[in-house]
């Protein structure tokens, strides 16, 4: 399809973004997890998988606008199940932000976890909608979808890691206890 064909560098290499932050992620919650610390699994599941799921929905859109599609119908119907589907997503980790105890959620929380997957996966639902009528305007949107998630995850994981980093105690370096001297 002419319309999607002018979008390919943009998604290989939003997609690509998103893959290799997909991967740095898991180092990064691998080293962290080494850490002491109790860790929250309420806070986890309403600040850090949902930094998983954008980025992973950010792979997944650029590999659907980048598929050969026969009709722009079934690209329509892909993009408005995924904005649905994000939105309500979006929507749970909301109520799993309210309901956690670890941490209490700043106003830079509530914008970046809550309120900007909302609009990203609300402007993918109406960009479906609307390829039929506008079809650039639509295509702008789907990618400013994918930039607006893929902006998202990096603030969020930056915030987690720095959070852990700053204020979860390191391990304390053995002592000598100078026996044995």
């Amino acid at each position: 399809m002419k319309e999607l064909a002018e979008w390919d560098s943009f998604y290989l290499i939003v997609g690509a973004a998103a893959g290799a932050l997909i991967g740095l992620q898991f180092v990064v919650m691998t080293l962290i997890a080494a850490r002491p610390g109790k860790p929250a699994a309420e806070a986890g599941s309403a600040f850090g998988t949902p930094t998983i799921v954008h980025f992973g929905a950010v792979l997944f859109l650029s590999a659907i606008v980048r598929a050969p599609w026969q009709s722009v119908m079934s690209v329509s119907i892909v993009l408005g199940l995924m904005g649905f589907g994000g939105l309500a997503y979006a929507l749970m980790t909301i109520r799993r932000m309210r309901k956690q105890n670890a941490y209490e959620p700043e106003f830079e929380d509530w914008f970046f976890h809550a309120l900007m997957p909302v609009v990203s996966y609300g402007l993918l639902a109406l960009s479906a909608f609307s390829v039929f009528s506008y079809p650039r305007p639509a295509l702008f949107a789907v990618g400013s979808t994918a930039l607006l998630l893929l902006v998202t995850g990096i603030h969020n994981s930056w915030d987690a890691i720095m959070y852990h980093v700053i204020t979860q105690p390191s391990k304390p370096e053995p002592r000598e206890t100078g026996e044995g001297q």
